[in-house]
């Protein structure tokens, strides 16, 4: 009869032997990724099989999204700098309104000793309300003194979502569009590009940026595929922002024209002047 003690050896044995063949596999697994130069392949036709919705399309379940409340209206409070007012927020906004009826109000909060009439006004001139009941979404804007913008849609439950870029892929995910990894990894990158490098970057990292963004729009209409994205509102609003947008190449001055022709772009333009 077999010594349980040399079973138990012969077991542990096994199971490192196990362990160390999965550890190779791992480790040729990662091999194959360092040697193999595929890194710049060109992801075009995979963006352009993509499913792409229209803005106007049906929108998401906002139930789904923000947590259903027995009915009550889903509140969306985003606390933001009139010093550096976050424009694709607004942008955003204004294609929301297009999609669903929203209830938006402006607040100045007591740390902000003034705001200019425009960023008080920036949501238009607010006709007169409806009951709650018969909105589906509340947008408040709170002019604050806070290093960069937060939003909550939770008010007791949720830490807030923090940094333009992080809201305004949350906000444009309302709008339903469902996107496969290669396109949904590109949108998240250009919105990366355009917070980090195009707004807060030096001049150098900023002329990078075009010369990419002139390549990208080169091969599409819009910076990730054939439809617009958040990536385009984003980098739109930075370029604008910055004031570089008179200095960009061909291929992105031509972008830029067709972003302006849609009313959301052109009204936050009215803010610039």
């Amino acid at each position: 009869e077999a010594d349980p003690s040399l079973q138990a050896l012969e077991s542990r044995q096994e199971e490192i032997l196990k362990r160390l063949y999965e550890l190779k596999s791992a480790v040729d697994g990662l091999s194959k990724m360092i040697q193999t130069p595929d890194a710049d392949f060109d992801v075009t036709n995979i963006i352009q099989t993509d499913e792409f919705s229209p803005l106007t399309a049906n929108g998401a379940d906002l139930d789904l999204m923000l947590g259903k409340d027995y009915g009550a209206l889903k509140d969306v409070v985003i606390n933001a700098n009139p010093s550096l007012p976050p424009l694709s927020l607004l942008v955003i906004h204004s294609l929301l309104c297009e999609r669903y009826k929203i209830l938006s109000a402006v607040h100045t909060h007591s740390s902000v000793k003034s705001v200019p009439e425009t960023l008080l006004k920036c949501f238009g001139e607010q006709t007169k309300k409806q009951p709650r009941h018969e909105y589906q979404l509340g947008f408040t804007l709170i002019w604050k003194d806070v290093p960069k913008p937060q939003m909550k849609f939770s008010i007791q439950t949720m830490c807030p979502i923090e940094g333009e870029g992080n809201i305004a892929r949350f906000l444009f995910s309302l709008f339903g569009q469902k996107y496969n990894a290669v396109t949904s990894t590109l949108i998240d990158s250009w919105v990366d590009t355009a917070i980090f490098q195009l707004k807060e970057g030096s001049s150098k990292e900023r002329g990078a940026v075009l010369r990419s963004m002139n390549a990208a729009l080169g091969k599409s209409s819009w910076l990730v595929g054939n439809e617009l994205t958040v990536a385009d509102v984003v980098a739109w609003c930075a370029l604008r922002q910055t004031g570089t947008a008179n200095t960009a190449p061909a291929n992105v001055q031509k972008w830029m024209k067709s972003c302006e022709n849609l009313a959301p772009f052109s009204s936050v333009m009215k803010l610039l002047k």
